[in-house]
């Protein structure tokens, strides 16, 4: 998973992957109770407002394994940033790294 590469200094791959997967599980709960929201990009890519407690996992990363696992919290929170922007998210954007800084005011790909 390439959201474990940011290891700290001392920490162990599976220490890292601890903490992602619960800093994940907090991101699926904030998204189910509307805490966090999705944005949507002209171009498709995705940024996640509102999460603050992420451990270093960028909201590409964190969309991608949400979305691999199928989260039902990720599908309902498409669904009304879809609805929202009236655009689509863009999964070749997504895969191309274009990713916010700001919670979805500036959009870049570096």
């Amino acid at each position: 998973m390439p959201c474990t590469s940011a290891t700290r200094q001392g920490q162990s791959l599976a220490e890292r992957m601890a903490q992602v997967k619960a800093a994940l599980r907090r991101l699926e709960t904030a998204l189910g109770q509307g805490g966090v929201k999705l944005v949507i990009a002209p171009n498709g890519a995705v940024a996640f407002v509102g999460w603050k407690d992420r451990d270093d996992i960028t909201d590409v990363c964190a969309f991608r394994t949400l979305s691999a696992e199928n989260s039902g919290a990720l599908r309902m929170a498409v669904v009304r940033a879809e609805a929202f922007s009236g655009r689509k998210v863009n999964v070749n954007a997504v895969a191309a790294g274009f990713h916010s800084h700001d919670g979805g005011r500036t959009w870049s790909k570096h």
